[in-house]
């Protein structure tokens, strides 16, 4: 697998769908196959991932909305890559 970019642009895969997910008090990511709880930081990063914003803007958006927290874009880098490792996103 080639090294994360910044430039890149994620999206869903085929088949995933992210929701709100009221009983479970939190985000979900859906599959035909089940379902992924996510935590807080999971479920808001995923909200960003649309197909149109790269993995740069997506940092540079939650970055802005959450500027307290050090070392958000490591923290962002390290979730897509895992994403993308367990097929729930696409990098384009």
């Amino acid at each position: 697998m080639s090294p994360l970019s910044t430039s890149q642009v994620p999206k869903l895969r085929r088949g995933f769908r992210l929701q709100w997910e009221p009983a479970q008090s939190c985000h979900v990511l859906l599959y035909p196959e089940g379902m992924i709880k996510l935590n807080d930081s999971a479920g808001e990063i995923l909200k960003q991932v649309n197909g149109a914003h790269s993995v740069a803007e997506i940092i540079d958006t939650l970055s802005s909305r959450f500027p307290d927290v050090p070392g958000i874009d490591e923290d962002i880098l390290a979730f897509m890559e895992v994403a993308n490792a367990q097929f729930w996103i696409e990098l384009h």
